[in-house]
This record gives C-alpha cells, sequence and structure tokens, in this order.
C-alpha cells in the first residue's frame, strides 16, 4: 500500500475528507481493542501460565535459554520483554514516520505483524510455553508501535476543536468491539462442550480470532487514511531518518526540552495514567484474592467495564466541549480517587458491589485516557507528531512500571490487597496536582498551534 504526497499546506484537509479520514481512523481502535481485552486481560495470562506448567520441572520452573523461571512469572515477564522492544524501536518507527512523511506503511507493517503473532497463538497446545512467550512480545510490540502511528494522525484528521470529540469517538469505538468480541469469545468459552470443543480448543480459537479482527478491520483506516509530508519544525523532511532508537529518544527529549509545558503534561500524564494501568491490570487480582470473587464474576466485570466505557468516552467527551479537556480529566482523577477508596471498604464476596466498582472504572476510564491524548495532540509542535506521540506512548505503556511496583510492594509489608489498592491514590493525587499547574492554552501556543475556544 503506497502513500499519498501532498503538500505541506493541506496539512488539514477540507470538512468532507477530514470526517472520511476520521471514520477510517476510529477502526483502528476498533480492529486492535479486542488483543488487549481478550486476549490480555482475559484469556492469555491464564492459558500460557497453564502451558508453562505443563512444561515445568517437578519444582514448577521452566527454563528457556536455561534461565530457571518459575511458570507463574513467565506471563509478567514476556509482557516487560514486550515492553523493552518497544521503547527500543518506538522513537526510530516515529522518527521515520515524520521524517519521511510515511506513516501508513508503517502502520501496515506493525498492524499485520501484531494480528498475525496473535492469530499463531492457536498453535499454543501441549507444552509449546517458549511460543507463546515469543508470540506475546512480538503482539505487544506490535500494539505499541502501531498506536504510536495511529495516535500521529489525529492532529492531522481533526481541527483543535475537534480533536475531543474525535478521540472520545475513538476509544468508544475500541470498547465497543472490545465487548462484542468479548461476548462471543464468552459464549464459545463456556459453552465448548456443546461445539464438540475442549476447553483449551475453545480458549486457543479465542485467541486467534482476536488476530483475525485485528486484521480484518484494521484495512479500513489503512484505505481511508493519507500520507501527508509535513515540514518538521527546525529540521528537514527526511533528514535522519535512520538512526539508533535510544539516540533518537535522547534527540526527542532535548527537542522537548524548548517545549517546556508540553513536557510537564508528560510528566503529569505519566504519573495519573501509571495509577490507571495499575487499577486496569490488579483489579482481577484484588478481586480474586482479596474480595473471594468467582472467574465468571470478574470476566463479567471486564464485560461491563467495556459497555459502560462506550458511554463514558463519548459522555467526557460532551463535559470537554463544556468544560474544556483539562477540567475534565481533573475531574476524573477525583472520581479515581473516589473508586480506590471505595475499594479499600468492599466486602468480600459481594458481587453485586464489585460489579458497581466496575460500572464506576468504565465510566471514567475511556474519556480519562481520551482526552488525555487529544489534549496531548494540542502540544505537539507540528512536523514532529509521530515523534512525540512514541514519547506518549511510552508514557502510556513503556514506563508504567512503577504502580504495580508499589501495589507489590505495599502487599509485600502489610500482607494485605486492601492496602496495596489504598496505596495508589498518590499517582492521582500526584498526578492531579502536576496536571493543574500545567497553563494548557500557553503550552498550545508555546508548541505553535492554534488554541481551541475551550481546552
Amino acid at each position: 500500500m503506497t502513500a499519498d504526497t501532498t503538500e505541506p499546506e493541506e496539512y488539514a484537509a477540507g470538512p468532507a475528507e477530514r470526517r472520511r479520514e476520521q471514520r477510517g481512523w476510529y477502526f483502528y481502535d476498533f480492529a486492535c481493542s479486542v488483543y488487549s481485552t481478550s486476549v490480555v486481560t482475559v484469556f492469555l495470562g491464564p492459558y500460557l501460565t497453564s502451558v508453562a506448567r505443563a512444561a515445568a520441572d517437578p519444582e514448577g520452573f521452566v527454563h528457556p535459554l536455561g534461565i530457571p523461571i518459575r511458570a507463574g512469572s513467565l506471563f509478567a515477564y514476556a509482557v516487560s520483554a514486550s515492553i523493552v522492544v518497544a521503547v527500543l524501536v518506538m522513537p526510530l518507527v516515529g522518527a521515520v514516520a515524520d521524517r519521511t512523511g510515511r506513516k501508513k506503511p508503517l502502520l501496515a507493517a506493525a498492524a499485520y505483524l501484531g494480528a498475525a503473532a496473535t492469530t499463531g497463538m492457536f498453535f499454543l497446545a501441549g507444552e509449546r510455553y517458549l511460543l507463546g512467550a515469543f508470540l506475546l512480545i512480538v503482539a505487544n510490540a506490535s500494539l505499541s508501535v502501531s498506536m504510536v502511528l495511529y495516535n500521529a494522525y489525529l492532529p492531522q484528521i481533526a481541527e483543535p476543536d475537534e480533536r475531543d470529540a474525535v478521540s472520545s469517538r475513538g476509544w468508544a469505538f475500541g470498547y465497543t468491539s472490545g465487548a462484542l468480541v468479548l461476548v462471543l469469545n464468552l459464549v464459545l468459552y463456556s459453552g465448548h462442550a456443546s461445539f464438540g470443543l475442549t476447553e483449551g480448543e475453545a480458549i486457543r480459537i479465542c485467541l486467534a480470532s482476536a488476530g483475525v479482527w485485528w486484521g480484518a478491520f484494521a484495512l479500513v483506516p489503512l484505505r481511508r487514511l493519507r500520507d501527508r509530508r509535513v515540514q518538521p519544525e527546525g529540521g528537514r523532511a527526511g533528514e535522519g531518518a535512520v538512526g539508533s532508537g535510544w539516540r533518537q529518544l535522547s534527540a526527542t527529549l532535548k527537542d522537548m526540552r524548548r517545549h517546556p509545558l508540553t513536557l510537564s503534561f508528560l510528566l503529569a500524564y505519566l504519573v495519573y495514567n501509571d495509577g490507571v494501568q495499575t487499577v486496569i491490570s490488579q483489579a482481577s487480582l484484588y478481586g480474586s484474592e482479596e474480595l473471594e470473587l468467582e472467574q465468571t464474576t470478574l470476566i463479567t466485570a471486564v464485560l461491563l467495564v467495556q459497555v459502560l466505557a462506550v458511554a463514558g468516552a463519548l459522555g467526557m467527551g460532551r463535559l470537554a466541549r463544556e468544560y474544556g479537556a483539562k477540567r475534565t480529566i481533573l475531574g476524573s482523577l477525583a472520581v479515581w480517587t473516589v473508586i480506590l477508596g471505595a475499594g479499600y471498604f468492599l466486602p468480600a464476596r459481594s458481587p453485586v458491589f464489585f460489579f458497581c466498582l466496575a460500572a464506576a472504572i468504565g465510566l471514567v476510564l475511556g474519556g480519562s485516557q481520551a482526552l488525555s491524548r487529544s489534549l496531548f495532540s494540542h502540544l505537539v509542535p507540528r512536523g514532529k507528531e509521530a515523534e512525540y506521540f512514541s514519547a506518549y506512548e511510552m508514557s502510556d505503556r513503556g514506563l508504567s512500571w512503577l504502580g504495580p511496583l508499589v501495589f507489590g510492594l505495599a502487599y509485600q509489608l502489610t500482607g494485605s490487597y486492601r492496602d496495596a489498592i489504598i496505596s495508589l491514590v498518590i499517582f492521582f493525587a500526584v498526578g492531579f496536582a502536576l496536571l493543574a499547574r500545567v497553563p494548557v492554552r500557553r503550552a498550545v501556543e508555546a508548541a505553535g498551534n492554534p488554541v481551541p475556544e475551550r481546552i
């Protein structure tokens, strides 16, 4: 698929063309969110752990490359390895995209590499834990790289006043597909015997179907999005397109020093998003270990989050039009703090209360993420979208390690998951304080972008 080349003045297309591209752009969220929901959140962790345990020695260890690893830790280590790979690759891909103007071929390569790896999970039978870990690393890293390129289109396909709504609709599309496919997966999984399948075969079909879905619906944005050559601020297109990922990351961070207000927002986002990601990743553990809830309850709660996140993303997008993205995000961080406080006092073996908590998470989850993305898009210098969004994506995916560490240490020191969950309040409190101090209007002006009426 070849890129369309246009002149820099066509950076923002006419309304009809913009709407066409926006509709195509939404569908990448629709395509790849199924991987995050069905594969990472629900099925792959327990299944890959069971495969590793089948291959483990009597002490419960597997030995990839001769290194003893406890079977129950394999999934977490593979996720961590995928983050390292993504951190190495994302800055390089972002720089190449900005300097060549060819985001679309790179997006296609990342999307289909991830989709192929996910589809290949159908073959995770028996003791093939190494294959599973490899495919997880490839799929996870590919998703992160593709999101850099996908997010970098936002300032090119939406006018400043449109971005909150466009970003929110993208998240809503993603949560819609995640909920839809999760329902289909749960029907297959819970009724696998009636379909003539074993439990393992049903899970492998669910995993592979996420890859097929990802690849099929990625065709829509790849057909509708256009590549544009944009003159980077302070540089020439095509200059420095090849180089070290770390060197490019260093150059990006140095360039950000010329935009300290953009860097201040990114720091605030890094802190509060670490809290958000930790709540999402540890909620099931909290529910099963501390609240003693059954697996079906936890899966139903994940589905509830997906459904309500659609309404939450759209609803917070409307609030942002009225009150501005910054104020709306600050409000969502206050709600996150209330959620953690309620979770601390949640009684054990009470599914109804857990569902109420999941509903509250769903209502703020999509909106806080969508509005953060759209707000950051206003703070990016023109022509450096992919480069800056690679740093943003690393804040979203590559640097979200401190929250789980705090959660784990709190549990290790106290022996209580309740103390561990309440310890995460610090991320929302500090993130709120840091974001409140960012003068976003001055930040937008300093980046050389038009200031929307509400921000």
